[in-house]
């Protein structure tokens, strides 16, 4: 081949054969870029954004209502353990006043009686502590007056309504009608015409 044939073969391209030859790249990387169009995926993406941004807000109201559920079951099972507890506590006080006014013949005059008595050889216990009431956290029971004097049962202090209101023993069947747990009252009565609470 001659210089001048060669010369021709490695010229640069001229301004339009640059300008086509720059043109077919741009086509096969991005032809609509090339064509002066919009990119193809920006409304894509835009409905992809929406869609996103709406199953977000679907997905975290069903969350919301889920733990909403849970908390309210849970809370329901704390409830009814603390109601187990409450029957077990006064059932045990209402026990431990019977077994004190068998031997005695008298309501004690406060609670801290029925865990020990040391008039006798062996001591007496009536009463393995003094529980909690379940249901406030405190030793705070309220007492129940006997007429002749003494304590002759407890009651909670809690103003909540109970879960519970029904299948109960048949000592506690006014339960049933209980509007809070003020109503369920432990007492012992020595007969079946025995005093009642005072007040």
């Amino acid at each position: 081949m001659s210089a001048g044939r060669w010369r021709r073969f490695f010229a640069p391209l001229t301004r339009g054969e640059a300008s086509i030859s720059e043109r077919g790249v741009l086509e096969k990387t991005n032809p609509r870029l090339a064509c002066g169009s919009r990119p193809p995926c920006q409304g894509a993406r835009k409905s992809q954004s929406g869609f996103t941004y709406v199953g977000m807000l679907i997905f975290v109201a069903i969350a919301a209502a889920g733990f909403a559920a849970y908390a309210q079951i849970a809370s329901h099972a704390s409830q009814r353990e603390k109601e187990a507890e409450l029957l077990f506590r006064g059932n045990a006080f209402q026990a431990a006043i019977a077994s004190y006014y068998k031997k005695e013949q008298r309501y004690p005059q406060s609670l801290a009686e029925l865990l020990e008595d040391k008039r006798y050889p062996m001591p007496v216990r009536h009463l393995r502590k003094l529980y909690r009431d379940p249901m406030t956290g405190e030793p705070d029971w309220a007492l129940i007056e006997a007429p002749g004097g003494g304590v002759m049962g407890v009651f909670s202090k809690s103003e909540q309504r109970p879960i519970k209101t029904g299948n109960f023993a048949l000592r506690h069947a006014a339960f049933e009608q209980a509007a809070s747990y003020q109503d369920w009252k432990f007492f012992h009565v020595p007969g079946p015409r025995g005093p009642k609470p005072a007040g």
